[in-house]
């Protein structure tokens, strides 16, 4: 006989945050999710900036394709930032784990800054876009300053 799907899917879901803690087993394979999200982010960032910066032409739905990957990769790394993953080869400064609060709302306030563009690239007002793309650059660079080597 077998399970019906919603026993599945109740198994799968329940299981879903114990396999992500796995993930991050080392402390280094942390820093590597983390670096790549932010990675692939910071693509389409500098793709919707040299929009933003009339360096390339505007097209509507690259940039709302662009901005729906920021989207989702706005939502990644932080899980990524355990405690002791600063390493040698990470660029994170130690006063993360110092002022989580702080660091956690720098997170949030990027990706309530990333939502406005995603709406602003919905709606093809390039203006709009531009000026929502200043307030994700704002809220990156805050972090950055604070809690960023360089």
């Amino acid at each position: 006989m077998r399970p019906p799907i919603a026993s599945i899917a109740l198994t799968a879901m329940i299981a879903l945050p114990f396999s992500a803690q796995a993930q991050f087993a080392k402390v280094e394979d942390a820093v590597k999710y983390r670096q790549s999200a932010l990675s692939v982010m910071g693509t389409h960032m500098g793709r919707v900036g040299a929009v933003v910066k009339g360096e390339r032409p505007y097209d509507k739905a690259a940039v709302e394709a662009d901005v729906a990957v920021i989207e989702t990769m706005s939502k990644l790394p932080w899980s990524a930032f355990v405690p002791g993953s600063d390493l040698p080869n990470s660029k994170a400064k130690p006063a993360i784990w110092k002022e989580q609060d702080k660091f956690k709302a720098g997170a949030e306030k990027m990706q309530q800054e990333v939502a406005k563009l995603s709406t602003a690239a919905k709606s093809g007002d390039l203006n709009a876009v531009k000026s929502a793309f200043g307030g994700v650059g704002q809220a990156c660079k805050a972090c950055h300053d604070d809690y960023r080597n360089k």
